[in-house]
């Protein structure tokens, strides 16, 4: 069985071991895991400060998404990770479904993210397309930055 809830102060240690898992899938060396450490911690405030669903598979948290408004008509997909050995197979799609059809019932006119570089095609899978990239602290690499205009 398969749910989407809304995440707890309770849930920041699990979220943040998805969210290094998830991104070391990506091949990073673990000393560039070491330098992201503090910014892929996902803490209790942030919990409490922006809105955060996680995804139960078998009563287990193998996923997750979390945004934040940038003003009353955009916000910003902040983080979407599914555990490595889900990927691959529909749980990040049922996030995304998930989050857009979240944000489809508001005032919300804009969705923008910071990609993972080689996750840009799934998020163009869903209509976003990038208008930008930006610099990371790693030479030559680039996230890119998309976008998506809602429809109401």
């Amino acid at each position: 069985m398969t749910k989407i809830i809304k995440s707890t102060i309770a849930d920041s240690d699990i979220l943040t071991e998805i969210t290094k898992k998830s991104k070391a899938y990506w091949g990073y060396s673990d000393e560039q895991m070491q330098n992201w450490s503090e910014l892929l911690t996902i803490s209790e405030n942030y919990i409490e400060t922006n809105p955060v669903y996680k995804l139960l598979h078998n009563d287990f948290t193998i996923g997750y998404y979390s945004y934040i408004y940038l003003n009353e008509k955009e916000i910003k997909l902040d983080n979407l990770f599914v555990l490595p050995s889900y990927i691959g197979k529909g749980f990040g799609k049922l996030l995304m479904n998930n989050f857009i059809d979240r944000i489809k019932n508001t005032e919300i006119k804009k969705i923008t993210l910071e990609s993972e570089p080689k996750a840009e095609k799934f998020y163009e899978y869903f209509g976003f397309h990038t208008i930008g990239h930006i610099e990371t602290s790693i030479k030559d690499r680039y996230l890119p930055i998309m976008e998506l205009n809602i429809q109401q």
